[in-house]
């Protein structure tokens, strides 16, 4: 939606939006871990390094390989601290399962009701929450100085 107001990157964002939950797919499930399975799986296509590690890295991914020990694995791959990954972040921290817009609360509380409470993805909630927080308010920060919302 505001992939069109960066200057550069524009590209690598939508196609990091698109494919940041590949490794869902049960043929890729190598180690049960998304962000993982896609990484591996775009690295092994030939995507770009950057894609692959938007995507190995999204969303605070750091803090769930951690709990499931797969940090080392993780590690493998750029974590890069851009605005790029922050507006991919955001997307994915505002946008519930069926695509449905959501505020970054409404998503927290949406991953904790839907995952029962000692799935990894909730017991990595708050170990991952201040990553979470801060990429989301540089976002929204940025959409707001530059308009983009204004622009679409």
């Amino acid at each position: 939606m505001f992939a069109g107001a960066l200057p550069t990157d524009a590209d690598l964002l939508l196609a990091a939006a698109w494919l940041h939950d590949v490794g869902y797919a049960p043929e890729l499930a190598a180690t049960g871990f998304h962000p993982l399975d896609g990484a591996r799986h775009l690295e092994e296509i030939g995507a770009p390094a950057r894609l692959v590690g938007l995507v190995a890295h999204h969303s605070a991914a750091a803090a769930e390989a951690g709990v499931l020990g797969l940090d080392v694995e993780l590690q493998e791959f750029e974590n890069e601290k851009t605005l790029v990954r922050d507006l991919l972040w955001l997307s994915d921290m505002t946008t519930g399962p069926t695509g449905q817009p959501m505020t970054f609360v409404e998503r927290m509380a949406e991953l904790r009701e839907r995952y029962p409470a000692d799935h990894y993805v909730v017991r990595s909630l708050e170990a991952g929450m201040p990553m979470r927080q801060q990429a989301v308010d540089r976002a929204q920060g940025w959409i707001n100085r530059v308009g983009a919302l204004a622009q679409v």
